[in-house]
């Protein structure tokens, strides 16, 4: 355990949002070809992003800010499995609350820093 908390948060969100943009992208894959397969590695990528997201709560302890950074990231990299693999457009008003959720994250980052 003492490891597993010996890894800065950020990291821990990091992980924990590539294993939700992972069951984004097999969700989307089972939208498009629905087999039970798809099923059961949608299941094992978001409980895997639910145990990366343990260790960053439990160190942080501060789900205001832990929480929408994940959040943010999550959004972000279901935003770029959309557009840069599915060929998904994103108008001005996606792209300005892209931008808005962007700077959300740097603001909160600082504030958790303060």
């Amino acid at each position: 355990m003492k490891f597993i908390l010996s890894i800065n948060y950020l990291v821990w969100l990091a992980v924990s949002g590539i294993f939700f943009a992972a069951g984004e992208f097999l969700s989307k894959k089972f939208a498009l070809n629905p087999k039970l397969s798809w099923v059961a590695l949608i299941y094992l990528a978001y409980g895997l992003g639910i145990l990366a997201w343990l260790p960053a709560i439990l160190q942080k302890n501060q789900l205001s800010i832990v929480g929408t950074i994940w959040s943010v990231l999550s959004l972000l990299t279901t935003i770029l499995i959309g557009i840069l693999i599915f060929g998904e457009k994103l108008n001005a008003v996606g792209v300005l609350g892209v931008i808005t959720a962007v700077l959300a994250v740097i603001l909160l980052s600082n504030a958790s820093a303060a």
